[in-house]
């Protein structure tokens, strides 16, 4: 009787703990028909004139009591079009892979991740939720800067009033002799968003980006500026606009260079149209002027 009672204590004990853990399976489908200046017309799964890239990811987090929780994320990106992997960079995990631990005091994470310079752009005025086709990264990259850091150590404040910080270290070791580090200072809070991110590689110049946008409830209006500093210096003025109309959307985003030591300045031109058909599918039209080029995609996206 006395065995009894242990055994149904531990397994009791047992599912208690497989209660507070959870893992989830979600990704992406995106494919649509692409015109990019320079190619025959494709199917394009992943390209610049798709509005994401397909993937596949698992995340899991665990409760450990006392408000602490532990968490990790790996994804990977696939190809619609023959099921190849599609490495964003990385190996197989190329778009995530890391580990977090995180409380009432933020966020503690480790390993491959999008850094704070992305998560500054896309969280404080980018209007078209990161697409690929975005004007903004494909002028001027993530202030200046990739969208993802391998070996990164990174802490986040918890959001107070609506302000939040994110700074991410690499070291010496893991970026090629040169340590690098990538922050940001982020706002959101109702109608408005804005941000600063800025990152820089040691023996480097440092790249930033500022900006805001206010959301009028039927109009979006976002304005920034965007400086990539490190190796071909490039740098400008982005301002685009969102107007609502229920289940659709149409999206103008406009750059225009300042400086850009590669030769030309441009005005870049982005004009986006999206219709929702659910809360997780939607068809999107979109044409991107890209330093003198002419590039068009047309459609879906279904996030699970």
């Amino acid at each position: 009787m006395k065995k009894s009672l242990i055994a149904l204590a531990v397994l009791a004990a047992s599912g208690a703990a497989m209660a507070q853990s959870s893992v989830t399976l979600y990704g992406v489908a995106d494919a649509a028909i692409n015109k990019i200046q320079g190619q025959q017309t494709q199917m394009g799964s992943g390209s610049t004139m798709t509005n994401g890239t397909s993937r596949l990811g698992v995340r899991g987090v665990e409760d450990l009591g006392g408000g602490l929780k532990a968490g990790f994320n790996f994804e990977t990106g696939l190809s619609l079009e023959d099921g190849a992997t599609s490495t964003a960079g990385g190996g197989f995990w190329g778009r995530s892979a890391h580990l977090w631990l995180g409380g009432n005091w933020g966020t503690f994470k480790m390993g491959r991740s999008l850094n704070p310079s992305f998560y500054g752009v896309s969280g404080g005025w980018e209007l078209t939720g990161a697409a690929n086709y975005n004007v903004l990264s494909n002028t001027f990259g993530w202030a200046g800067s990739g969208a993802r850091n391998s070996s990164q150590f990174s802490y986040k404040t918890p959001s107070m009033g609506g302000f939040s910080a994110e700074l991410a270290y690499i070291t010496k070791g893991d970026n090629g002799g040169n340590a690098k580090w990538d922050a940001n200072v982020l706002y959101a809070n109702g109608p408005i968003s804005a941000a600063i991110a800025a990152n820089k590689v040691q023996q480097g110049k440092t790249n930033y980006a500022f900006g805001g946008k206010y959301n009028f409830g039927s109009f979006i209006l976002a304005a920034s500026y965007n400086a990539r500093k490190d190796g071909v210096r490039r740098e400008g003025f982005e301002i685009g606009g969102t107007a609502l109309f229920g289940a659709f959307s149409v999206t103008a985003d406009v750059t225009r260079d300042r400086r850009n030591d590669a030769g030309k300045k441009y005005t870049n031109f982005l004009l986006e149209g999206k219709y929702a058909l659910s809360k997780r599918t939607f068809v999107y039209l979109a044409g991107l002027r890209l330093d003198g080029t002419n590039n068009y995609g047309l459609g879906v996206r279904h996030n699970f």
